[in-house]
């Protein structure tokens, strides 16, 4: 009995040794996949686009003036890109236990854009590699389970509504990017505007709210979401808790991703910023 036990336990020891090497090389595959696709995301940005003038705020609402000057990007080169890191807690259902992970998130301004890359620790040895990405008007997310296992591969036209509110609700990391053309704002009141974005045949409006100090505290917009296995629109909503100071620029740094549903509210995400980066030649580093 002694002997068999040992040759179950070797046998039990390889399985996992070899099922380990699988899950690393397609971590390492989908890692690549990512990078590959950051380095073509960037290719042919280089240079400064200008200094961001007072002047450059005038056509502005109020509260899109104060929020701009609050964030101390009058004086600096305008945005052309923007790298962030955060650590992230997310489910995917209600009933569901929050799970922990890294996200590092590329955007680009001038032909707006981002890709967002997680690494998501499900349970003990099992992780969610996911990418998410908006580009040239069109949004893709791509999930895998052990990096092989496809979860979710999603895009469309809802998939391209949702990425473009993204992209607007994620400019609060970029704030000079407020002042691109494809983007068009409209008073609402002294604290709050709404962004009507157009890019690629797709058009999507939020609104921002501001405190009085000139500080994202919500983004909050109509979205396609998955719901049931069906995309409907739902009130989607972005709440800052925190403000931060980062290389120079007043940003949020902590928050929540909220679907406001008749259900009640579905808190599936919650972002803590931990490096912010603009105009650098950056490369995939997660």
């Amino acid at each position: 009995m002694g002997k068999i036990l040992l040759v179950i336990l070797a046998i039990i020891l390889i399985v996992f040794i070899v099922c380990a090497a699988v899950t690393a090389i397609a971590k390492i595959r989908f890692s690549q996949m990512v990078a590959k696709e950051v380095t073509q995301f960037y290719k042919g940005i280089e240079g400064a686009q200008g200094i961001v003038q007072l002047s450059d705020l005038e056509e502005l609402p109020p509260s899109v003036q104060k929020w701009l000057l609050h964030s101390q990007v009058v004086g600096k080169e305008r945005m052309i890109a923007t790298r962030t890191k955060q650590d992230i807690n997310l489910r995917l259902k209600a009933d569901q236990s929050w799970m922990k992970g890294q996200v590092e998130q590329y955007f680009r301004m001038a032909e707006p854009g981002f890709i967002w890359y997680a690494d998501i620790q499900m349970a003990p040895l099992l992780h969610i590699s996911g990418r998410d990405k908006y580009i040239d008007g069109h949004g893709h997310m791509l999930i895998k389970v052990l990096s092989m296992v496809t979860l979710a591969n999603g895009q469309g036209k809802e998939m391209d509504q949702g990425a473009l509110l993204r992209y607007l609700a994620e400019m609060m990391w970029s704030p000079s990017a407020a002042l691109n053309d494809y983007i068009h704002w409209q008073e609402i009141n002294d604290t709050s505007a709404e962004a009507t974005m157009s890019y690629e045949g797709v058009t999507a409006s939020g609104v921002f709210t501001f405190n009085e100090q000139g500080e994202v505290l919500s983004f909050e917009a109509e979205r396609y979401g998955e719901f049931d296995g069906e995309y409907r629109l739902e009130t989607w909503a972005c709440v800052i808790q925190e403000y931060q100071e980062l290389n120079g620029i007043n940003v949020p740094s902590q928050g929540d991703i909220i679907w406001k549903l008749d259900t009640g509210d579905f808190h599936w995400y919650h972002f803590k910023v931990k490096e912010l980066e603009h105009n650098k030649p950056f490369r995939y580093e997660l």
